[in-house]
C-alpha cells in the first residue's frame, strides 16, 4: 500500500517511476506501538510533542479515542494558520502522513505533517504508527526537474543517515529538523 501511494505521489510531481529509488525511499519499515495512559490534567501533558516525521511516508492506524492534532501551515477553510486541529478517529480509517524526505523531494510541492498528540483525562489511547524509511546510504535531494522548474532548490543533497541522526540528535521543535537540509541560497 505504501509503495502505491507513493508511486501516485510520485508520478503527479512528474517523475518517471524506477522500482530501485522507489525500494530506496521506503527501504525500511519500522512499527510502534503507543500507549498514552489516562491523565487526571491532560492540558499538564504531552503525550508527544509537536514534530513532523523524518522518513517519506507514515501510516497510522489510530483507536477510536483521538488526541491526534495536526497543525495548520496555511489558511484554510477549516482552520487558519498556526492553528491546531484535531483529526477525528474515523473506524477502519487510516491517517497518512507526508514524512520530511518527500518534502525534499518535492521541493516543498508536499509538506510534511507537523503534528503532536494530547492525552485524555477519561481513557486510556493507544496509537499504531507504520513509519517508512529510506535506505542509510540513500541520497536525497529535489527531483532535479522540479528544481529546474522553479528555479531554486529549497534543500540541499544529503545522505540519509546524516538527516537520521541529526533528527535523533536534537530536540524535536515542530519542523526544525529539516533546517538541516535547507539550501543556503534558499530563502
Amino acid at each position: 500500500m505504501v509503495r502505491k501511494l507513493l508511486e501516485v505521489l510520485l508520478v503527479n510531481l512528474g517523475m518517471k517511476l524506477a522500482d530501485p529509488k522507489i525500494d530506496a525511499l521506503i527501504d525500511k519499515k519500522m512499527v510502534n506501538m503507543n500507549f498514552y495512559p489516562t491523565c487526571p490534567n491532560p492540558d499538564l501533558t504531552v503525550g508527544v510533542g509537536r514534530h513532523s516525521d523524518m522518513g517519506t511516508i507514515t501510516v497510522l492506524l489510530q483507536d477510536g479515542i483521538g488526541g491526534l492534532y495536526v497543525k495548520i501551515e496555511e489558511d484554510m477553510r477549516f482552520g487558519k494558520k498556526g492553528e491546531w486541529v484535531e483529526i477525528p478517529p474515523t473506524p477502519g480509517a487510516l491517517v497518512i502522513n507526508v514524512g520530511d524526505m518527500l518534502q525534499v523531494l518535492s521541493n516543498k510541492r508536499y509538506k510534511s505533517a507537523e503534528h503532536r498528540v494530547r492525552t485524555t483525562n477519561t481513557t486510556s489511547r493507544v496509537s499504531i504508527p507504520i513509519f517508512t524509511i529510506p535506505k542509510l546510504t540513500e541520497k536525497i535531494a529535489p527531483l532535479p526537474h522540479l528544481v529546474e522548474k522553479d528555479g531554486i532548490a529549497h534543500y540541499r543533497e544529503f545522505m540519509f543517515a546524516d538527516y537520521m541522526k541529526n533528527f535523533f540528535g536534537n530536540a524535536h521543535e515542530g519542523k526544525k529538523s529539516l533546517d538541516f537540509a535547507k539550501n543556503v541560497d534558499s530563502s
